[in-house]
């Protein structure tokens, strides 16, 4: 009688979809419950420094995504090719890369803004979340992952500029992207016809920093999960 053997089946794991529920929390857990400003504290002095108005605050939001998103793939791409006596140099080369072509793209076709953000777009080399997110993610994980984490936690690091420099820019100058919204402080128009005056200490950088805290604080008390045990 013939032996009867059988073969090893092997059976593929089916494939994770592209966004699947996993994957959508790393977009959506650094708008919130994971946000690199709020939670983290990392961040902290672009926040402070560069969010008077609206219109950088934007822009700058809008090159830390760009900086974070290809930064994170390309590191995730070499992670098994980078000795990691050299990991940190080679990550602050290609974060410096991506920084420089922002730099120029911004020279070329915002020219005023460019000068307006000035040392500032520079230092995203050296903004915290972009190492953390290198260090802590894509060294381990592979590039879509590691994209979708990147422009997650920068898209979470944007809506904190966006929002400070909203409150700040209205209270503070009266005007959003520079226009007029309140009325004409000068002619006594909209609501400075009641009295309402422009708060001058909104523009300042402490008043940043107390935003932050009020933002912080706010977040904490919706969600009591996020508070500390000391």
């Amino acid at each position: 009688m013939a032996e009867v053997t059988t073969e090893e089946v092997k059976v593929k794991e089916p494939k994770e979809p592209l966004f699947s529920k996993k994957n959508k929390k790393l977009l959506t857990d650094p708008l919130a419950d994971n946000n690199p400003i709020t939670i983290q504290v990392l961040g902290i002095c672009s926040a402070l420094a560069i969010t008077a108005q609206l219109k950088p605050s934007i822009v700058m939001a809008i090159s830390v995504v760009f900086v974070l998103g290809i930064g994170n793939v390309v590191i995730s791409l070499m992670r098994n090719v980078i000795p990691s006596k050299i990991r940190i140099i080679v990550q602050l080369v290609v974060v410096a890369a991506l920084v420089i072509i922002v730099d120029q793209v911004l020279k070329a076709f915002a020219y005023e803004l460019s000068k307006q953000l000035s040392v500032f777009i520079g230092l995203i080399i050296t903004n915290c979340i972009i190492m953390g997110r290198f260090e802590a993610f894509a060294l381990g994980n592979g590039p879509w992952k590691s994209f979708l984490d990147g422009v997650g936690n920068a898209a979470g690091y944007g809506l904190l500029l966006i929002i400070v420099a909203f409150f700040r820019e209205l209270l503070g100058s009266g005007t959003l992207f520079g226009f007029k919204v309140l009325g004409d402080p000068i002619e006594k128009t909209g609501l400075y016809a009641f009295g309402y005056e422009n708060n001058g200490f909104m523009v300042l950088a402490p008043m940043a920093l107390i935003t932050v805290g009020i933002i912080i604080w706010v977040q904490r008390s919706k969600n009591k999960a996020l508070i500390e045990d000391h």
